[in-house]
């Protein structure tokens, strides 16, 4: 049996742990707060441009001659990781990992892989791997906002375009409580048509466009596309802190039971030293009284 000293040790450990943990819980519920209102807010502004994008496509000759749709022979892949910068946040970081992970392995064997981390967790995680590296752009979190996140979805932009890459595939954690995240594997390019209630109900679109169909697409399809892109960010962002407070939560659970545990330990151990205290001085008096 541990002696009180070391019982004592490990149960003040225990607590300032815990405050440690209380602390960090406190402070991702205040940040989710805010992450989770952006995402609230870019939710319907996302949806909205892409089906305006469907229909104004839907209405005219298609997404035949957008060059961000154009389809090709898949040789040459870019995944785009996302992850946080810390951890303590649970299986956040390490689901994101075996996503990419079971995705070169099964949908893309054989295929050439290039990563593009967003966030250090992913960054430092895919260095020590073979893979090709863009590591111009996993340091997004520390100043997470729209030009930030424009500057990695040019790149992929750009690159497909220029033929370096021949699809291009978003994976992030996709925000639906704070308790429950969703791992997404999306492909970002070339751009898939997203079906919607409009565009499925059979009903014939009639626009008007102005001045051209070919500069409104011009216009609106890197327009969504860097608006896609933000919004996978905005919700990894929001599934981090949602985590991290579960995961703190939980630790903080965690560490009062194990206080119950030690403590009953250290009035167990107490009773016992005592206990033998007794025993060893009513020995010595009926030793001296046998005198």
């Amino acid at each position: 049996m541990a002696n009180l000293k070391e019982v004592k040790q490990r149960i003040t450990s225990v607590v300032s742990t815990q405050q440690i943990t209380k602390a960090m819980k406190m402070v991702s519920a205040a940040k989710l707060r805010r992450a989770q209102d952006k995402i609230i807010q870019m939710r319907p502004y996302s949806q909205k441009l892409t089906q305006i994008l469907n229909n104004v496509s839907a209405a005219s000759e298609g997404a035949a001659d957008i060059v961000f749709a154009e389809k090709r022979e898949v040789n040459k892949v870019l995944i785009i990781p996302v992850t946080s910068d810390k951890g303590l946040c649970g299986a956040f970081n390490s689901n994101i990992i075996k996503a990419v992970n079971q995705a070169v392995s099964e949908q893309f064997a054989g295929k050439e892989i290039t990563i593009l981390p967003v966030g250090k967790k992913a960054f430092e995680a895919f260095k020590k791997r073979d893979f090709a590296l863009v590591s111009d752009f996993y340091q997004i979190f520390s100043d997470l906002n729209f030009d930030t996140a424009r500057a990695a979805a040019e790149y992929a932009m750009n690159a497909f375009v220029a033929g370096e890459f021949d699809q291009v595939v978003l994976v992030f954690n996709e925000f639906k409580n704070v308790a429950t995240q969703i791992v997404r594997t999306e492909q970002f390019l070339p751009m898939a048509k997203e079906e919607n209630e409009e565009t499925t109900s059979g009903a014939e679109s009639d626009y008007i466009l102005e001045p051209s169909r070919a500069y409104i697409i011009e216009e609106l399809v890197p327009t969504s596309l860097k608006i896609q892109f933000y919004k996978a960010v905005l919700e990894s962002n929001a599934s981090e802190h949602g985590a991290r407070m579960t995961a703190m939560d939980k630790a903080t659970e965690n560490a009062g039971e194990l206080l119950k545990e030690l403590r009953l330990m250290y009035n167990r151990t107490r009773q016992a030293a005592i206990t033998n205290e007794i025993l060893e001085i009513v020995a010595g008096a009926n030793a001296l009284g046998g005198k």
